[in-house]
């Protein structure tokens, strides 16, 4: 009688997606440097390795606005995976930009 081998736990073969992260700026306005700040501190949080962010400046590059239909700065952008979601505003509310991102955050286990 042949055994089959032991199927490996689901987590093993579930892909890890990466989020495509656009930030856009306009210059080192404060707003624009929260903005940044905030994101690098929820990716760093909650996306440890499932993310690329890119910061696109529209004071040196304003045409890549029109890409994305930029309204408002700071606007982040979630271009991967499908489909697009944007947060305009300084990302100061970390659930708020999760959601917006639709990514639960990471679960954090407490010392009893």
């Amino acid at each position: 009688m042949k055994t089959k081998p032991p199927k490996p736990p689901a987590a093993a073969n579930a892909t890890i997606t990466t989020l495509e992260l656009r930030l856009y700026v306009a210059g080192q306005t404060p707003k624009s440097l929260i903005a940044l700040k905030n994101l690098k501190k929820i990716c760093e949080e909650h996306l440890q390795g499932r993310y690329r962010l890119h910061v696109i400046d529209l004071v040196k590059t304003p045409q890549l606005a029109q890409d994305d239909q930029i309204l408002a700065i700071p606007t982040l952008v979630r271009n991967l995976p499908q489909p697009i979601r944007k947060i305009i505003g300084d990302l100061s509310d970390t659930r708020r930009v999760l959601v917006g991102l639709d990514v639960r955050p990471e679960k954090r286990v407490e010392a009893p």
